[in-house]
């Protein structure tokens, strides 16, 4: 399976720039898993597409305000993006500077010095004078992706954060829920729609190209998520009762997935079915979800529109199908969805007649 068969071509305008001034106002694509046909809804008309006693799984993790500016003692520029803390004082980091960055080097900024320790791979491990959540938090600037042509406001600091953000962590935002609100999550509710959470907080990595031809060779980037009891709970509850588990967002696939394969290791696709069994789970996920994927945990995603050749769009190939998906994508380019991190959502279920 090569990196170009997901591939679509997309005009630039249609790289949603900011967000719509109601959260839940945006469009969604329906797309029916089993059959392929497609409808346009609108978000806000998404609990009329589960049934009670259906279960959507929400990610809680908080964007942290993970961008940096500073300077070598030669005055040289120096942007620096968090990737994930590693100890209270420690973080690995994506730097970006016009001359190359070497370990023991000293980087001003204004909220100190910082030291750069060594390098990580593709990243580098500094060393902060204080705790890294608080640093970031009090000097930095939201971090959004690169195909925003802006720079950040404080309009971002609210709308980029979901409604119910609450664990502090990730440097990109869990997309796909960016589209809740109060009054949809209340009617979703009063429909006796079942909410549960998990924490996976999002890396920069997740903008990181796949640069591996052969998928086979690609390695996935290491992200940190949570699964606790109670969800695990609330999801073997809806599948023994018949109902569905909706996942919003890549990230909450991959945090359920991760679960309940018990680590992060790819499956072994050899397994024959058996009953659900989750048990609270926490780490590192590696885990990599593209076509041929046995899905354990998940039966529908609600999802925002993915990059062409990302693992984010692999992985929604993976559910509903590689021609289905791009299908549904060559329509949404052409009925004008608006894509990516700020735009349109898609709807991966079965039966789209609500």
């Amino acid at each position: 399976m090569l990196r170009t068969d997901f591939s679509y071509d997309l005009p630039p305008e249609l790289i949603a720039q900011a967000p719509l001034p109601e959260r839940s106002a945006g469009r969604m694509l329906v797309l029916d898993r089993g059959t392929g046909a497609m409808a346009d809804r609108r978000v806000r008309e998404l609990p009329g597409f589960l049934a009670p006693g259906d279960l959507l799984v929400l990610n809680d993790t908080r964007v942290v305000a993970a961008r940096i500016f500073g300077a070598k003692p030669s005055g040289g520029r120096v942007e620096i993006l968090l990737e994930r803390p590693v100890a209270q004082r420690e973080a690995l980091v994506h730097l970006r500077a016009s001359k190359p960055i070497r370990g023991g080097l000293q980087i001003s900024t204004p909220g100190g010095v910082l030291q750069v320790l060594a390098r990580d791979d593709d990243l580098w491990r500094i060393r902060l004078p204080m705790p890294v959540l608080d640093f970031f938090e009090r000097w930095g600037q939201v971090p959004l992706p690169p195909y925003i042509q802006r720079q950040a406001s404080e309009l971002d600091r609210q709308r980029y954060q979901t409604v119910f953000a609450r664990e502090p962590g990730a440097v990109a935002a869990p997309t796909a829920s960016l589209h809740f609100d109060e009054p949809l999550l209340a009617e979703l509710q009063a429909r006796g729609v079942g909410l549960a959470f998990v924490t996976l907080h999002v890396g920069a990595g997740t903008f990181q190209p796949v640069r591996e031809d052969d998928l086979e060779s690609h390695v996935m980037h290491a992200e940190r998520a949570t699964v606790g009891a109670a969800t695990c709970e609330a999801v073997m509850r809806a599948r023994a009762a018949g109902r569905r588990v909706i996942a919003a967002g890549t990230t909450v696939v991959r945090a359920l997935e991760s679960a309940a394969l018990g680590a992060s290791t790819p499956e072994s696709r050899s397994e024959a079915p058996a009953p659900l069994r989750l048990e609270s789970w926490s780490g590192e996920t590696k885990l990599f979800i593209k076509p041929g994927f046995r899905f354990r945990a998940v039966d529908a995603l609600l999802t925002n529109f993915h990059l062409p050749e990302s693992t984010l769009l692999m992985l929604v190939c993976a559910l509903a199908g590689r021609d289905a998906v791009l299908r549904a994508y060559r329509h949404a380019v052409e009925a004008r969805y608006r894509f990516f991190s700020y735009g349109d959502a898609m709807l991966l279920t079965t039966g789209v007649s609500a």
